[in-house]
This record gives C-alpha cells, sequence and structure tokens, in this order.
C-alpha cells in the first residue's frame, strides 16, 4: 500500500481540494438553508438602515443594506458571510508560509486544509453579527503577526491591526478581547513596544467614536443589551465552566489539542512568535473560561480565536500530524452534514416526532404561514407578533416590518429605536403567537379582540384580531414597563437622547429627566 504523500505540492492539493470542496458545500447551504430568526432579524438593519442599532454595533446592517439592494435572495444575503472563512484560510496559509521556515511549508498548507474542515468553518453561512467580526479579528490579527516579527519598528502594521480592530468592533463588542491579549502580549513580553497599544488605539479610535456618539444619542442601547439588561439574573455556578470547557473541547478538537502538547519544539520558529499567536487565543479562551463561572458562553463567541489557535498548532506540527488530525475533522464534520441536511430537506414528516418539529415547521414553512396571516387581513391591519423570533422570520416573506407586540425581551430590541405605537392607536391589529393565546392579556388594549388557527403541516399557530387599538393603556401598561425593565440607564453614562423614552414622554430614561 502506497504511504501517504506528505511533500509540499501534495499538501497544497489537499488543501486547495479542501478550499474548492468546502466552498461549494457552503454555496449550497447558503442557497437551501432556511432564512434563520437572527438572520431575519438582522435583515431588517439592512432594510432600515441607519448608522446604529440595538443589541449590536452596526456593521451587519451596513452589509445587508449593501446586498438588500442587490437581491434578496438567500444566496446573495449569505455571499459575504460564505466566504468568511475561506478568505481566513487563505490568510491563515500566508502567514504561516512567512513564519514557517521554507522546508515546513507543507505544515501551512496543511493547517489551512485543517481548518476549512473544521465544522464551524464550513457551516459559517448564516450572516449574523459574527460575520463581519471574525472575518476583520482575523485580518487584524495577521497585521498585528507582520507588526510582531518586522525587523524595523513594524509601525505600519501596528497601526492597521488597530485599525481593523476598531472595524471588528462596530461589528461586536467581543472584539476588545483581542485587543485585550494584544496589550497582555506587549506589556508581558514586547515592552520594548510599548508605542504600539496607543497606536493601535489612535487606529481604532474612529470606530470606536462612531458607537459611543450613537449610543449617547440612542439610550445606551447597545451598552445596556451587553453590559447590563443580558446579565442579569446570572450568579456564580459550576455547570457553566463545565459546559464552556466542553464546548472549548469541541471547537478546538481534542487530537489537535493532544497533538500540540506533546509535539517537540516549534522548529525554526522564532519564539517571539510563537508566543504572540499563543496569547492571540489562548488569552480569550481562558478570560472566557473565568466568564463562564457566572454565565454561559455562547459557541459563537469562540469562533474567532480558533484560527489563532491552528495557526498556533501548526508551529508544533509537521504535515503528516496535521494530516492526521484532517482526517479526524473530517470524520467529526460527517455527523454535523447530515444534520444540517436534514433540517434543510429532509420531509418534514420525518421530523414529526422529534421535539422541534413544530418550530422547524415554522421555520421551513414560514412563506405559506406569512400568506396565510396576510390572505384576510383586515384593511389598514398591522401584523404584529408576540416575541422578535417570530416578528423578524414573518416580516422577510410579508415585505413589511413586523413589530412584536407586548413586553419583549432584552433582545432583539430594535422596535424601540423605529416603531411609534402611537400611530395605531385606533387602528386594527393582527397578532401572531406560536401557542393558543389568552385573550384576556389583549383585552385592555383593544376594543374588540378575537383569535383564530391557522393549520401548517399538522402543527397549529394562532392569531388574535384586535380593533381599535388602545394606546394609552398599552403605554401605561406595556410600554411603560419596557423603560423600567430596559431603559434603567445609569446615571454615570452622559445621555444625550433616547427615542423610546423621549417618544412616549417617559422623563426618567430622556435627557431632559436626568
Amino acid at each position: 500500500m502506497k504511504s501517504p504523500d506528505f511533500s509540499i505540492a501534495a499538501s497544497r492539493r489537499v488543501f486547495w481540494l479542501t478550499f474548492a470542496g468546502t466552498l461549494l458545500l457552503k454555496i449550497v447551504i447558503a442557497a437551501g438553508f432556511p432564512i434563520t430568526g437572527d438572520e431575519a432579524f438582522f435583515y431588517q438593519w439592512g432594510v432600515f438602515l441607519a448608522w446604529g442599532y440595538s443589541d449590536h454595533p452596526p456593521m451587519v446592517g451596513w452589509l445587508l443594506a449593501v446586498l438588500h439592494a442587490i437581491s434578496d435572495a438567500p444566496l446573495v444575503l449569505r455571499s459575504v458571510t460564505l466566504l468568511v472563512t475561506s478568505v481566513i484560510a487563505l490568510g491563515l496559509v500566508d502567514a504561516l508560509m512567512r513564519i514557517l521556515p521554507a522546508e515546513r511549508e507543507a505544515s501551512a498548507w496543511m493547517a489551512g486544509a485543517v481548518y476549512l474542515a473544521l465544522p464551524w468553518s464550513w457551516m459559517f453561512v448564516l450572516v449574523t453579527t459574527d460575520t463581519l467580526l471574525l472575518l476583520f479579528m482575523a485580518v487584524s490579527a495577521w497585521c498585528y503577526v507582520r507588526a510582531n516579527a518586522a525587523a524595523d519598528r513594524g509601525a505600519g502594521w501596528y497601526a492597521l491591526a488597530g485599525g481593523f480592530i476598531g472595524l471588528a468592533f462596530l461589528s461586536k463588542y467581543f472584539a476588545v478581547l483581542l485587543g485585550m491579549a494584544y496589550t497582555v502580549h506587549i506589556l508581558g513580553w514586547r515592552r520594548d513596544r510599548w508605542w504600539a497599544l496607543a497606536l493601535m488605539f489612535a487606529a481604532a479610535l474612529p470606530s470606536v467614536a462612531v458607537n459611543v456618539v450613537f449610543n449617547a444619542t440612542h439610550g445606551w442601547t447597545n451598552v445596556m443589551f451587553n453590559v447590563f439588561n443580558r446579565n442579569e439574573g446570572s450568579h456564580w455556578n459550576l455547570e457553566t465552566p463545565l459546559t464552556y470547557a466542553a464546548m472549548a473541547l469541541y471547537l478546538l478538537t481534542p487530537w489537535l489539542l493532544w497533538q500540540s502538547v506533546r509535539a517537540p519544539r516549534a522548529e525554526g520558529v522564532a519564539p517571539a512568535t510563537r508566543r504572540a499567536l499563543a496569547v492571540l487565543w489562548l488569552f480569550p479562551i481562558l478570560l472566557f473560561a473565568v466568564i463562564s463561572l457566572r454565565r454561559t458562553i455562547g459557541l459563537h463567541w469562540v469562533l474567532g480565536f480558533v484560527p489563532f489557535f491552528v495557526a498556533w498548532a501548526a508551529l508544533f506540527l509537521d504535515a503528516r500530524a496535521l494530516h492526521r488530525s484532517l482526517r479526524w475533522t473530517l470524520l467529526l464534520s460527517l455527523p454535523h452534514l447530515l444534520l444540517v441536511g436534514a433540517l434543510a430537506w429532509a420531509p418534514l414528516s420525518l421530523w414529526q416526532p422529534a421535539k422541534l418539529y413544530e418550530r422547524l415547521v415554522f421555520t421551513r414553512e414560514t412563506p405559506a404561514l406569512a400568506a396565510a396571516l396576510k390572505a384576510d387581513l383586515p384593511t389598514g391591519a398591522t401584523l404584529m407578533a408576540r416575541t422578535y423570533n417570530p416578528a423578524a422570520m414573518l416580516a422577510f416573506p410579508h415585505g413589511q416590518y413586523v413589530p412584536v407586540f407586548g413586553v419583549g425581551r432584552h433582545h432583539a430590541r430594535q422596535d424601540d429605536q423605529i416603531v411609534d405605537f402611537r400611530t395605531y392607536d385606533g387602528q386594527p391589529l393582527r397578532i401572531f403567537d406560536y401557542t393558543e393565546p389568552d385573550l384576556a392579556d389583549f383585552q385592555p388594549f383593544f376594543a374588540q379582540v378575537s383569535k383564530q388557527k391557522v393549520v401548517i403541516e399538522g402543527v397549529d399557530f394562532w392569531m388574535v384580531d384586535g380593533t381599535g387599538f388602545r394606546f394609552e393603556p398599552y403605554r401605561e401598561q406595556v410600554l411603560a414597563k419596557i423603560a423600567q425593565d430596559f431603559h434603567d440607564i445609569p446615571r454615570w453614562l452622559p445621555l444625550l437622547g433616547n427615542p423610546f423614552c423621549e417618544r412616549y414622554g417617559f422623563a426618567a430614561c430622556s435627557p431632559q429627566g436626568r
């Protein structure tokens, strides 16, 4: 039996085959996988273009505004996202070819193939705030590694690293963790380049300033969500750290971790480069471990640091070892591929015994449900939903914004920025709900209410028809609670504007009431 070829040419061929195969797979998934709730929500950001939004900084909204102008086809809306991990893989190979000695080039190509084969690399096709976060973080780190290895001062590369981390910050606040990793590395091992921290901060400052000014004039909506509202009720526990440890092991893969730990010294690699890459992935991973003592860590929070780990592992591993990891990674990807295919294309009847059947019907049959809700919509009526997920999902095929009726949750409070319930006073509303609603919940806000059932693929969905919407009781019972629960802005934050509280006359969370 012929032994595998681990030459540079063979490794390069493995990379390009993996690159082409995963790119084709991502195109298929992007074209055929149903639009998800988060995607539909962020799509509305692109439709209602603004310089800031609820929950997160605005970059994904700006991206979707451009893509929405081209087409609303899922493949178009997801086109940039599906390219992200492919571009990161190219950057990973390029960085390693600059770091590793020429005779170890095969490791660079094989490491790129391993990264592409990871399940959350080829499944990364859904357009969310993580789309440009991952891209800009990777480009920033690529520039930082170039700066760290530069024979001269590397000021230009440091400035670019700061500029791109600023763009990542405008995508999601988790970019701060990469900036913290830069700080730890420079203060710990490159104190001779302390000035680089000031240079990177200066380069990132315009992006930070855009977000700060928006927040100050819009009720600190991003800060309230990320720092305060989403963390209420968190407490110290041991369950979430264990969950996080398992998740980190899954994302980094046990075999790549084990191989890296057991490997001898990184042959032909400058110690300064080895330390830099180690800090870029290990510091955030350890910081997340500390945070997990109080709250759950989302899997997508860690994704941006995975390429740095793969690059670091490749410093220690030859092409043969990385090829073994590639085979194990492909085996890991197989059940993920089967699950993605089943969720998107298997007959719905096969899912009937599963607990997720009702939500899967909603996700895959949203256009049919939206058509049923619109079929006999009373003249002048507005379609709404009880929570943000169905509201966003229904809005996509409905072709109009679907507000949330009720208090909602701390997530996805874009309605607070753009919806004015005063305009619905006296008007009919149709409100969607997953489960049979209690009309008593709606009667204080309407002259008359009724409910009816819509059946899609054997699943019962419900809608409430209310005539003569009464704004004043809705303001006193619902909007006032929203102001109390989600707009309790700390007094130390300078407040220059809050559209929600100013619109409805809640002085306590308006500039004039401070």
